[in-house]
């Protein structure tokens, strides 16, 4: 038997099976939106076996790039190499990528109750909570996923680490709890590189690929990694819906896995001398980043192969010191998103957590940091230059503080 690849292999390989047998050795970009049909009958066989969430059938047609593009069936390929899952479904967005997980596992299948283990990205508490996909949600803590199952609930929601204060919540657990019911772990924060939900029970993982994946700032997409028989459901919603990836976008994606590890391991590297520096700092209040209360209950060294690079922050000027730091920053860029080459600041309370309830918003002094692939000793420097800006703000009397976060978030230390 063949020993398995490394996951850096696979970054590299993943997905390329059938470029030899093209003749070609870069990856090709098919941007066709229609396709010619060998004849009636196979053209309409071909046509309901993808409309129903089916691949090409080997003597039909593709037909029409919102069924099947191979470029992007590539680009799927690879990723569920990587994930170790049978198959994988790219869309357009990784809120597409996510109303597809909902409806499949919850309209179509009749059942309309979700259970979303909080802290969650704001888009996707604000995607359940809006009503629109028709989901009734029981928001609860990792320890809560058990008594919160219905009857008629059909999905459960976790994000780990967690969007923006990097909660680890323990996925064997949560699928232990959630039974017979799927769960549906974001893994955008971790990557394949550092953590496999599948591994651990989970039914599906799924990220925004706009982050880490494609890497470099210039694609929007999502995927989700999961059995053939998830795919073929969620195949029939993006055939139905239209969330389909241009092939433009899954090729940058594709090249952008085989440096993923590479820049995983490097961003890595520079967060964590950045979190040391940070611990350290009289500004900062607290510092949230996986590890660093020593993992006293195992969950980290049990499912991740790494602590990731992003890093939330709470400042003790309060939100006005937070303001003032993303505005004076120079290498770091005052943007939203996160996972790319260079490195972002960004307030979530203000900005990605802003259609989130008040009780569940991240507090108005915390700030998050994706770390990119600079020079961490210079990164630390801009840092402190704007830490410097925001030193003249007063801090505000305790009463009129932000709201503290929990400090049962896994990670949390106060400086």
């Amino acid at each position: 038997m063949t020993a398995p690849l490394h996951p850096d292999t696979v970054a590299v390989h993943g997905g390329r099976s059938d470029l030899e047998g093209l003749g070609v050795h870069a990856l090709p970009i098919d941007l066709s939106t229609t396709n010619p049909l060998p004849d009636i009958e196979r053209g309409g066989d071909s046509y309901e076996a993808m409309a129903t969430g089916g691949r090409p059938p080997a003597d039909g047609s593709m037909v029409y790039a919102r069924l099947w593009n191979p470029t992007v069936a590539r680009f799927e390929a690879a990723l569920a190499e990587m994930e170790h899952a049978e198959a994988s479904v790219a869309f357009g967005s990784g809120m597409a990528a996510m109303t597809a997980v909902i409806l499949a596992h919850t309209n179509a299948v009749g059942k309309r109750h979700v259970v979303a283990v909080r802290p969650l990205y704001g888009g996707t508490d604000h995607l359940l909570g809006s009503g629109l996909l028709g989901a009734e949600v029981t928001y609860c803590d990792p320890h809560e996923v058990g008594r919160s199952i219905r009857p008629d609930t059909g999905l459960v929601v976790l994000e780990t680490p967690a969007n923006p204060t990097l909660d680890i919540a323990d996925i064997a657990d949560a699928v232990r709890q959630a039974g017979e019911v799927p769960v549906v772990v974001d893994n955008t924060f971790a990557t394949p590189v550092l953590q496999n939900p599948i591994d651990l029970g989970a039914a599906m993982s799924l990220h925004s690929a706009t982050k880490y994946l494609g890497g470099h700032g210039d694609v929007i997409a999502g995927v989700v990694a999961c059995s053939e028989e998830t795919a073929e459901a969620l195949r029939r919603v993006r055939a139905v819906t239209g969330g389909l990836l241009h092939p433009l976008g899954a090729y940058l994606l594709h090249r952008g896995l085989t440096t993923l590890p590479v820049r995983m391991r490097q961003q890595q590297e520079n967060a964590r001398r950045i979190v040391q520096w940070l611990i350290d700092r009289p500004e900062v209040a607290e510092v949230f980043y996986p590890g660093l209360d020593g993992d006293p209950h195992g969950i980290l060294g049990r499912q991740m192969r790494g602590t990731g690079a992003m890093i939330a922050m709470r400042m003790r000027g309060g939100f006005a010191a937070a303001s003032t730091i993303t505005t004076a920053t120079a290498l770091f860029t005052h943007a939203v998103s996160l996972g790319g080459v260079d490195s972002l600041i960004q307030h979530p309370a203000a900005l990605t957590h802003r259609p989130v309830p008040p009780e569940a918003r991240p507090a108005a002094d915390v700030l998050r940091l994706s770390i990119g692939l600079e020079n961490a000793a210079d990164l630390i420097t801009d840092l402190a230059q704007a830490f410097a800006a925001a030193a003249t703000i007063a801090e505000p009397p305790l009463s009129e503080r932000a709201t503290p976060l929990s400090d049962a978030h896994t990670g949390a230390v106060r400086a």
